[in-house]
C-alpha cells in the first residue's frame, strides 16, 4: 500500500471536510502522512498526581485532581480572563486563561472533577497555573488503560471543534490500522540492530501509543536517529555528487598579485590559523573541482584579510572575483577594507549597492563586462541580471545565512564554470548546527586572533551603578579613549525605543558636555548622509561618545574605541552581545564591555549575562544561544534550509547526531552508490527524500 500516505486528511474516519480543511490550516495535516507524522511532544504519566499543598515552585510542571469550583469571567476588554479554583484535600490553586475564553467557559462545569496539568507561577504570594491542559476526570480515566497518555500540540481553533490533544489521539487511534504494512524499513539490518532492534512502523506505533517508558526510549531514539541519518546521508551525498560532476577552474598560479600584496602590502605578520586557512583554500581552488568552503572567525579574527589573498589568487589567475555582504553598511566596510589594504597596486575594487547611482552603476557594469573590474564588492544589487562579469571565479560570501538558496544560486549562474565559493561568517555556529546547515562544506576555523589584541573586560551593572559608570567613561575619555553607548531597537518603527536612544543621548550630552566632550548619535531612522557623517566624526576621533542603536553592530572599525556600553542588556541575543562587543579590543589599549541591566532579570537573560562576564569564545557562547533559542532563531530558519526535525533535537540530540553523521559517513564510505543489498532501504529512502526536496540550501 505505497500511496495510503498520501490519501487526503478528509478521507479518515472521523474527519470529513469541515475538519480536513481545519487540520490543513491550523496543524499542517493535509495527508495521512502528515498525522502520522504529528508525533505527541510530550507524555503524562497517568498514574502521578501532585496534591495542590506539593506545589511549592515554578520549576516543574504538575499534574492535579480535584473539584472545579468559582468559575468566573473577570476584567474588561484587554485584561478580561477567565478564573477558577481547583479544589482537592490540601488545598486549592487559581487557574487562569487569557485566550480562548468563549469556548472554554461553556464547557468547565462548577463542581465537576478535572484533572489538570500546567506549569505553576507564583504571583502576589500565591501559585495559579496560566492556561493548564484540563480535561474532565471521568473522560480521564477512560484512557485510564494507557500509563503514558500522549499529549499532541493543537492550536485554540482545532480545539474548539473537538481537535484537542485527545481528539488528535482518537485520530491517531483510527489511523494506525490503515497504514499497518505501509511503512517501509529505511535503515538496513545493520543499523537498525544498533539501535536496539525496533522496526521503523513499531517505532512508530510505540511512538504514538507506548507500551512502557522502555519502549517509548528506544522508539524515540531510533526515529529521532533516522531524521539526522537522512540529513547527513543527503548532505554527504551531495558532496559526493558535487565533487564528481561538477569540476572548478584550476587556479594553479600564485603570482604578481598575490606574491606583491604578501611581501610589501601586509599589514601585520598572519597568525598560524590564517596561514593554514589560506593554504587550505589554495590546495582547493587547484584542485579542478569546485571549493565550497566555509571559513568561520570571531569579530576581529581577520577573515576579510584571508578573503583578500583568496581574491588575489584568483586575479593571477585571469578572474574577477566577488564578494557578496547581506547590508549596505557592512558592503562598504568590506570596500574600504579591501580598497585600503591595495593602496598602490593595480587593482581595480568597485562597490555596487541599491544607493549606486544610475550613472555610476551604468558605467561599473560596462567596465565590469570588459574585465576593467577586478573585484566588485556589493550587497544583493550583485545579484542582478544586468550584473554580468567577463570572467568570474571566485564568489565570497559573508554571513551566508543572511542569503536564500535562490539568491546564492543566481551567483553561481553568472560564470560559464562554477566559480570557487568561500563562505564566511563572524557568528560563530555551534558544531551540531553546523554539521546540519553546512555538513556538505569543507570548514576551516580561524580560532586565534592577530598578536597585539588583548581580552576585553567584561562586567555586569545595574542601574544602581549608573554614576559609578559615568566616572569611569570620563576617565577612559580622559585618557584619550572613546565610549559606544548601545541601546536596543527592536524595530525601526518602534517609538518607545527610539525615545530610549533619544533620552540615553541627552543624559549623556548632560554629563558629558560641550566643550569640553561631543556625543554623537546614529540611529536606523536617520538619513543615511546623516548616519554617515556622525559615524565619520566618530572614526576620525571628533566626538568622544557615540550613542547609537545596532546599526554599528558591524561596519564600524574605531582602534581607539576603548569601551562598549549596552543598554538593556537582558533585551539582546548572546550572539549580537557577542558582535557588539567585537567592536572594542581593536586597538592596543585595554578595552571594556559594560553590560547594564534593570535590577531584575528573567532567568534566560541572566544565563546570557552571565556567559558573556565569563567568556569571550564564540562557539562557547554559540552553543548557550543554541540551547536558549534554538536553531531556528539563531540561523533564521527560511533564509538557512534549516530542515524540519519532528523529533530530533539539535541541542538534546548532539550526541545522536554525531553518531548518525559518522554511520552515514562509513555507510557511503562502504558502498558509495548504495547499491549492497542490506542498504537496499537506504537507497530508496534516500531517493524518495531527494527526488520531494533539494538537500538543504548549497551554493554549490
Amino acid at each position: 500500500m505505497p500511496d495510503v500516505l498520501a490519501t487526503e486528511i478528509e478521507f479518515l474516519k472521523g474527519v470529513g471536510p469541515q475538519r480536513g480543511e481545519l487540520l490543513r490550516k491550523e496543524l499542517g495535516i493535509g495527508t495521512f502522512g502528515d498525522l502520522l507524522l504529528h508525533y505527541p511532544f510530550r507524555y503524562v504519566d497517568r498514574t502521578r498526581f501532585n496534591a495542590v499543598k506539593d506545589v511549592v515552585d515554578e520549576e516543574n510542571a504538575v499534574q492535579l485532581r480535584g473539584t472545579l469550583k468559582q468559575v468566573r469571567m473577570v476584567g474588561e476588554k484587554q485584561a478580561r480572563r477567565l478564573t477558577a479554583k481547583l479544589v482537592d484535600a490540601t488545598g486549592s490553586i487559581e487557574l487562569v486563561w487569557f485566550r480562548g475564553l468563549r469556548w472554554l467557559q461553556p464547557i468547565l462545569k462548577e463542581g465537576g472533577e478535572y484533572v489538570v496539568y500546567g506549569k505553576p507561577t507564583l504571583y502576589r504570594d500565591h501559585f495559579n497555573i496560566a492556561h493548564p491542559e484540563i480535561e474532565a476526570a471521568a473522560t480521564w480515566d477512560e484512557g485510564a488503560a494507557t500509563p503514558l497518555q500522549p499529549v499532541y500540540s493543537t492550536t485554540e481553533k482545532a480545539s474548539a471543534k473537538g481537535l484537542n490533544s485527545r481528539g488528535i489521539g482518537k485520530l491517531v487511534r483510527a489511523l494506525l490500522p490503515q497504514v499497518h504494512g505501509a511503512l517501509p524499513e529505511t535503515l538496513s539490518k545493520a543499523i537498525v540492530q544498533q539501535l536496539g532492534g525496533m522496526g521503523r512502523e513499531e517505532a512508530v506505533m510505540e511512538a504514538h501509543f507506548p507500551q512502557d517508558q522502555q519502549r517509548l526510549d528506544r522508539a524515540l531514539k531510533r526515529l529521532k536517529f533516522e531524521e539526522l541519518f537522512f540529513i547527513q546521508l543527503q548532505l554527504l551525498k551531495q558532496k559526493q555528487l558535487l565533487e564528481q560532476d561538477v569540476k572548478g577552474n584550476v587556479f594553479t598560479h600564485v603570482g604578481e598579485h598575490f606574491n606583491t600584496f604578501y611581501s610589501n602590502h601586509l599589514p601585520f605578520e598572519l597568525t598560524g590559523a590564517q596561514k593554514r586557512v589560506v593554504k587550505e583554500i589554495r590546495k582547493d581552488m587547484g584542485s579542478g573541482k569546485q571549493m565550497n568552503r566555509l571559513l568561520q572567525g570571531d569579530v576581529g579574527s581577520g577573515k576579510t584579510l584571508v578573503a583578500l589573498l583568496s581574491m588575489l589568487i584568483a586575479l593571477d589567475n585571469g578572474f574577477q572575483a566577488a564578494m557578496l555582504a547581506p547590508t549596505e553598511i557592512l558592503a562598504q566596510q568590506h570596500f574600504k577594507s579591501i580598497s585600503r589594504f591595495l593602496e598602490g597596486l593595480p587593482v581595480v575594487v568597485r562597490l555596487l549597492t541599491g544607493s549606486t547611482k544610475a550613472a555610476e552603476r551604468k558605467s561599473l557594469l560596462k567596465a565590469l563586462h570588459v574585465g576593467e573590474v577586478h573585484i566588485l564588492v556589493g550587497t544583493h544589487a550583485l545579484l542582478e541580471d544586468r550584473v554580468v562579469f567577463q570572467n568570474l571565479g571566485l564568489v565570497v560570501i559573508d554571513e551566508q545565512h543572511r542569503f536564500g538558496v535562490a539568491q546564492r544560486a543566481k551567483m553561481q549562474a553568472k560564470a560559464a564554470v562554477p566559480p570557487h565559493v568561500l563562505v564566511m561568517t563572524a557568528t560563530p555556529i555551534p558544531r551540531t548546527l553546523a554539521m546540519t546547515l553546512y555538513g556538505d562544506l569543507d570548514v576551516s576555523v580561524i580560532d586565534e586572533l592577530p598578536p597585539g589584541r588583548k581580552p576585553i573586560r567584561t562586567v555586569h551593572r545595574t542601574d544602581s551603578s549608573r554614576n559609578a559608570v559615568f566616572d569611569f567613561l570620563a576617565s577612559e575619555i580622559d585618557k584619550g579613549r572613546q565610549v559606544y553607548v548601545v541601546y536596543p531597537l527592536v524595530e525601526e518603527s518602534e517609538k518607545s525605543d527610539l525615545k530610549d536612544v533619544m533620552d540615553g543621548f541627552e543624559s549623556l550630552s548632560r554629563r558629558f558636555p560641550l566643550p569640553r566632550y561631543a556625543v554623537g548619535i546614529v540611529h536606523g531612522r536617520m538619513a543615511p548622509d546623516v548616519k554617515d557623517y556622525e559615524m565619520a566624526r566618530f572614526a576620525k576621533g571628533e566626538t568622544n561618545v557615540l550613542v547609537a542603536t545596532t546599526v554599528i553592530e558591524v561596519g564600524v572599525d574605531v582602534p581607539n574605541a576603548s569601551v562598549m556600553v549596552v543598554e538593556n542588556a537582558e533585551r539582546f541575543g548572546l550572539s549580537q552581545l557577542h558582535q557588539l562587543r567585537g567592536r572594542v579590543g581593536r586597538g592596543a589599549e585595554h578595552s571594556y564591555c559594560i553590560l547594564m541591566t534593570g535590577g531584575k532579570l528573567g532567568n534566560d537573560g541572566r544565563t546570557r549575562i552571565s556567559t558573556m562576564v565569563r567568556t569571550q569564545d564564540g562557539f562557547e557562547i554559540s552553543e548557550v544561544d543554541l540551547r536558549l533559542r534554538g536553531p531556528g532563531d539563531i540561523m533564521g530558519t527560511q533564509q538557512s534550509g534549516l530542515p524540519q526535525l519532528h523529533l530530533a533535537d539539535l541541542v538534546q540530540d548532539a550526541d545522536l547526531l554525531q553518531q548518525a553523521r559518522s554511520m552515514a559517513r562509513l555507510t557511503l564510505d562502504a558502498d558509495p552508490e548504495l547499491k549492497d543489498p542490506d542498504n537496499a532501504p537506504i537507497g530508496a529512502a534516500l531517493r524518495e527524500q531527494m527526488k520531494e526536496k533539494a538537500v538543504w540550501g548549497r551554493i554549490g
